[in-house]
């Protein structure tokens, strides 16, 4: 795993975007700590060096930060050797996941679900006209490294890299780069999905599909292929995300649905 480490931990520091908000480095920083990107105990680069990395101003972080704290994520020392500490909270990864989980409203994990839709399929598709098929082995190692993954955060880790590597494969810089936004926003809520196993030889197949037809040269296929591993996931979450009590359907359209029922309201939406 040492591999994929660095490359996932650097998606921790990317800048978040212009839509950045105080949850929004609450939910990267803290899907960090959750995936073992950051260890308990690491120190955090200072405020004026973390705020730049991230795209944000420091006022922002600093709310951040204080959110982090309440959570219990982080600790802040003050003084000679201070700063802000990671700290893992003890207790059942899963239930924190799931209380993390409640934070997002149905109509975020939708819309997130589109973004990502369209930012794999793409990838994808492009991925099928611009590579050669013997540039296809990164791919294939890190999907025989998710098959062999036995833990949910590890699963996340590697799913992460391979859809990032499916990016990197398309020749697009922004488009990797999109992918790698996304898998940081969402990767710790993966872990939710991953960690079945059952359904971790579903996502390893599907998957496999769309190598092959990348491999291919197939793009239309490799585009819904990976589309359907999107929608997939996202309609898992979803359904999750309703199954927690007391949590309601947290936003527009909450009500229960399946993955077909996903593809048929972004279908109707104007």
């Amino acid at each position: 795993m040492k591999r994929d480490q660095g490359g996932a931990r650097r998606t921790v520091f990317t800048p978040i975007g212009t839509q950045a908000r105080v949850d929004a480095v609450v939910r990267r920083l803290g899907d960090a700590i959750e995936l073992g990107l950051l260890a308990d105990g690491e120190q955090l680069p200072g405020e004026t060096d973390l705020a730049a990395q991230l795209g944000v101003s420091t006022v922002t972080l600093r709310e951040a930060l204080m959110a982090l704290r309440q959570r219990g994520l982080v600790t802040t020392r003050r003084g000679r050797g201070g700063g802000s500490f990671v700290t893992v909270p003890e207790g059942p990864v899963e239930e924190r996941l799931l209380a993390h989980l409640a934070g997002w409203s149905t109509e975020e994990l939708r819309d997130l679900g589109d973004h990502w839709t369209a930012a794999f399929g793409a990838a994808a598709r492009l991925a099928a006209q611009r590579t050669e098929p013997e540039d296809l082995s990164p791919l294939r190692r890190s999907l025989e490294e998710l098959a062999g993954a036995e833990d949910a955060a590890a699963r996340s880790r590697v799913h992460g890299r391979l859809h990032v590597e499916l990016a990197a494969a398309a020749q697009s810089a922004r488009l990797t780069r999109e992918v790698i936004g996304i898998h940081a926003e969402a990767g710790a809520l993966l872990c939710l999905v991953l960690g079945e196993d059952a359904y971790l030889k579903d996502v390893c197949d599907r998957h496999r599909a769309v190598i092959c037809a990348v491999h291919d040269g197939a793009d239309e296929r490799a585009r819904a292929q990976a589309e359907q591993c999107v929608q997939t996931s996202m309609g898992r979450l979803v359904e999750l995300r309703l199954g927690i009590p007391g949590a309601g359907g947290g936003g527009p359209g909450g009500g229960p649905h399946t993955e077909e029922g996903t593809r048929g309201r972004r279908s109707t939406r104007p």
